[in-house]
């Protein structure tokens, strides 16, 4: 019992500690309520450590305390890169800072300028709240040495995070990650961080401008810009940007879903502001029947994801991230693309088949565009959670916008024939087989319950899925002979289908992902619907089945 007083005590003197310092009046209030509450179990989860900074930077709940975003934890974020930064060489160099529009954007973008600057650095921060892709573009463009940009992508409303950019324009990778989370850790008291009022360059909409200027690279001169489209932003900031290069290009320009056209960080329509996310659809759906367009066009909040949906007998279709990805891999291997097409180890096989066929280079990396970015000679990356890089001189990452554009050009070229998107995805069943992917996704409130699933995996693999028996059972996280070690296990399953599994960690949510993938010969044009009922059959028991052997 006295131990435990004393553990309470050192909590409400450590919380103590952390208000004191607290620039931010409505986190320390919180903080403040807390202690006055004698609130210790939320206190406890609060402090139980920090924010642990990796290879997606940093991403949490917004709140009071160092296991949460807020502007204490970002200033020391900052000031950890600021000297790992000059650690390498960099006193002095260029760091661009970009946001998005959810809460607390606009200050952590502010205080990471202001700490840029106090450093020794110089900073430059975007005029407004912009599409991630833009701030990637701008750090080539500047030649800047590294950039930041404050952004949760498409996690629920109360999360922020802190995304971190090299010099080349990609983000962080290992040795990078580990350390600047050593310099961070070094950083003892935020007085001792300065953070000058002034200093750093508030860009104009030049780097704007340079970016539209860049899209033309995208598309091909004279190319057939007949699409119909209706575009939601998901709440996000990838409106004016999207409608902007639409017009620049001379597409008709996108109905819009009014509802979620407009910045808001209370994304007050969809559940979760992720297209993928059952419901986040609906408006756009609903907005697509009233006006009867060719495509639906989606970004996630901050537009570095593209999602597109295509009219059915049965309504109106999202297409999955790895139909996207072999759709625009067909349409530049058709406009003369050449060098490296690269893909996560999650995203289908299908991407590898066309790139064969076509005589051009392929690679698989690890899931992220950190990695798929670093592939030399990379001319076009996709991975199956809807991020395309369609122009990796200009940005090497996911960019929603030139992806949106490409796909709206492919649909143009395609209408002009008098055929759809869905003419072309039968095509490449024709000439590849038939790759149906599907995924296994559970979030979590506990993220013990994702280490469980994977310790039963490793403890007792499964011999067979489906009904197809196990052939090969990869553990990732030994690493390949291709690939560095990663938290993950792959399957591989016998048979006709080609079946694929692999199971792992969400880097970015609490969450854990397996990824299915079978591929079904398909003989005759007359045989592609059979083709879908039994490649979709043949998924749900896998997925059956693999929930099993995880215990969930």
């Amino acid at each position: 019992m006295q131990e435990q007083a004393q553990a309470q005590d050192d909590l409400i003197i450590r919380a103590q500690a952390w208000l004191a310092e607290d620039p931010d009046p409505e986190t320390a209030a919180e903080l403040a309520a807390l202690i006055g509450a004698g609130d210790t179990a939320e206190l406890a989860d609060r402090f139980s450590g920090t924010l642990q900074f990796g290879t997606a930077g940093l991403r949490g709940e917004i709140g009071a305390g160092p296991m949460r975003m807020n502007r204490g934890v970002v200033i020391r974020a900052a000031a950890g890169l600021a000297a790992y930064l000059k650690a390498q060489g960099h006193d002095g160099g260029l760091v661009v800072v970009g946001y998005d529009a959810r809460y607390k954007s606009a200050d952590f973008a502010r205080d990471t300028a202001a700490v840029m600057t106090g450093a020794g650095l110089r900073a430059a921060l975007l005029p407004r709240p912009l599409p991630t892709p833009v701030l990637a573009y701008a750090i080539r463009h500047l030649g800047a040495v590294a950039g930041v940009e404050v952004t949760a992508s498409h996690n629920p409303p109360r999360d922020n995070g802190y995304k971190v950019y090299l010099g080349d324009g990609s983000q962080i990778v290992s040795p990078a990650d580990t350390e600047i989370a050593a310099q961070i850790a070094a950083v003892e008291k935020l007085a001792d961080v300065p953070r000058p009022e002034s200093g750093w360059q508030e860009l104009g909409d030049e780097v704007l401008e340079a970016y539209l200027a860049r899209t033309d690279a995208v598309l091909t001169p004279g190319s057939p810009r007949g699409v119909r489209t209706v575009y939601t932003a998901m709440h996000g900031v990838g409106k004016d940007v999207v409608m902007a290069a639409f017009a620049r290009h001379g597409f008709p320009e996108p109905v819009l879903v009014a509802e979620q056209a407009e910045p808001d960080p209370a994304f007050p329509t969809v559940a979760f502001p992720n297209p993928e996310e059952p419901g986040a659809m609906d408006l756009a759906f609903a907005k697509a029947v009233e006006v009867q367009p060719d495509i639906v066009i989606a970004n996630d909040p901050d537009a570095d994801r593209c999602a597109v949906a295509v009219p059915t007998a049965d309504g109106w279709r999202m297409l999955r991230g790895d139909e996207v990805g072999a759709l625009l891999a067909a349409h530049l291997v058709h406009k003369g693309a050449r060098g490296v097409f690269a893909e996560s180890i999650v995203s289908s096989s299908l991407l590898g088949r066309i790139a064969e066929a076509a005589g051009v280079g392929y690679e698989e990396t690890l899931t992220g565009f950190k990695w798929i970015a670093r592939v030399e000679g990379l001319r076009y990356g996709y991975e199956e959670a809807l991020g395309y890089c369609v122009d990796p001189e200009g940005v090497r990452d996911k960019d929603g916008v030139t992806a949106a554009l490409l796909v709206a050009e492919l649909a143009s070229v395609l209408k002009e024939q008098g055929r759809t998107l869905t003419d072309l995805l039968d095509d490449l069943a024709m000439a590849h087989g038939l790759h149906a992917t599907d995924q296994l996704s559970v979030r979590v409130s506990d993220l013990s319950v994702i280490a469980d699933a994977m310790a039963a995996l490793r403890a007792q693999p499964p011999v067979s899925l489906a009904g197809l028996r196990v052939v090969s059972a990869e553990d990732l996280s030994k690493g390949t002979e291709s690939l560095p070690p990663t938290d993950g296990l792959r399957y591989y399953l016998d048979g006709a289908y080609k079946a694929r599994v692999i199971a792992r960690p969400s880097g970015t949510e609490p969450k854990l992902k397996c990824y299915l993938e079978v591929v079904v010969p398909v003989a005759e044009a007359s045989d592609l619907a059979a083709a879908r009922v039994r490649g979709q059959e043949v998924l749900d028991a896998i997925k059956k089945d693999l929930s099993a052997a995880m215990g969930i």
